[in-house]
């Protein structure tokens, strides 16, 4: 099943579950639409989705879910963005984009949300809730957070959670992530993505996947320069030892730290299995151990979770 099928399937199971099983919500309740209109804190919002022509959408019988910026969270983002209002409201596309990132199908509330697994919007492209003690907070797919600051407010075809920080789409994919990283004081990946490079395995890393990283820091490769006894240069010319390596830090399908099997096999992409235990230690095939230092950070084709040691098949 791809991932656009696995996605519909999603969707609609979701939708169906939530009209067996949702609450709250009524014929006398008003449209999505509606509920978003007669806030005062959310006019920009209204203005966007009249801008990008998605009234139907907040009107259809659904039900949806739809996680609502405030007023203050758009002048955020117009800062953070440095475009004004107008300019914003006048790309149709980017908009769009955005607006449908933050519709969910079927009604999810507050206490239906799935914490710590990804969360699938009908824009496409994925993003993650956890628990800030009894308040959510999303992670968007640029690892940006936003906090629900009033959930469940019920409409007759779904339900609406307020959120204080407008959600964007990822931008990079997971080498791009990687190389933002390498780039960044200090740096983080610098030797990974040479390691990426003279194994030929960019491309394959920016394909759809989805894919899991475990991403070893320089200090992890400089660790293992030390263990081998070879220089970096010897270890980026041997391609096949290479290959064996990274394809083993890669896991072909997404998986959250929530989500990670605990003292169950898990199988690279390089056809070798590690285990993780409860506090985050891999264990290779070899008997050695990595930590994972960082856990879900998010990119636009999966995800990435630091380790602090090369594992080795």
């Amino acid at each position: 099943m791809n991932r656009l099928t696995r996605r519909a399937a999603l969707a609609s199971s979701v939708a169906l579950l939530a009209g067996l099983t949702a609450c709250g919500g009524g014929g006398d309740d008003p449209s999505l639409l509606s509920v978003t209109q007669i806030d005062p804190n959310l006019s920009i919002l209204v203005e966007a989705v009249e801008a990008a022509g998605l009234q139907s959408a907040l009107t259809a019988a659904g039900p949806s879910t739809l996680l609502a910026p405030t007023n203050a969270a758009f002048a955020s983002l117009l800062a953070e963005l440095g475009v004004d209002k107008a300019t914003l409201l006048a790309n149709k596309p980017l908009l769009t984009a955005v607006l449908t990132y933050h519709v969910i199908g079927g009604r999810v509330t507050a206490a239906d949300v799935p914490l710590g697994s990804p969360i699938e919007p009908v824009g496409g492209g994925f993003f993650k809730a956890e628990a800030s003690g009894s308040t959510l907070v999303f992670t968007d797919g640029r690892n940006r957070r936003s906090t629900v600051l009033e959930a469940d407010r019920h409409a007759s075809n779904g339900v609406v959670h307020v959120v204080d920080k407008v959600l964007l789409p990822a931008n990079r994919d997971i080498v791009a992530t990687a190389v933002a990283a390498g780039t960044a004081s200090p740096p983080e990946f610098t030797i990974l993505v040479e390691a990426l490079q003279a194994a030929g395995l960019v491309s394959a890393l920016q394909a759809d996947g989805p894919f899991t990283v475990f991403a070893p820091t320089d200090a992890a490769f400089a660790a293992l320069l030390t263990e081998l006894g070879v220089t970096k240069a010897a270890l980026l010319a041997n391609t096949t030892l290479l290959t064996q390596v990274l394809t083993y830090h890669v896991v072909p399908s997404l998986v959250l730290k929530a989500q990670v099997p605990v003292g169950s096999a898990i199988t690279t992409l390089q056809g070798g299995t590690f285990t993780v235990d409860s506090s985050l230690k891999i264990t290779d095939a070899r008997g050695r151990q990595a930590g994972i230092v960082a856990t879900d950070v998010l990119t636009s084709n999966g995800v990435i979770h630091v380790i602090d040691r090369v594992i080795l098949p």
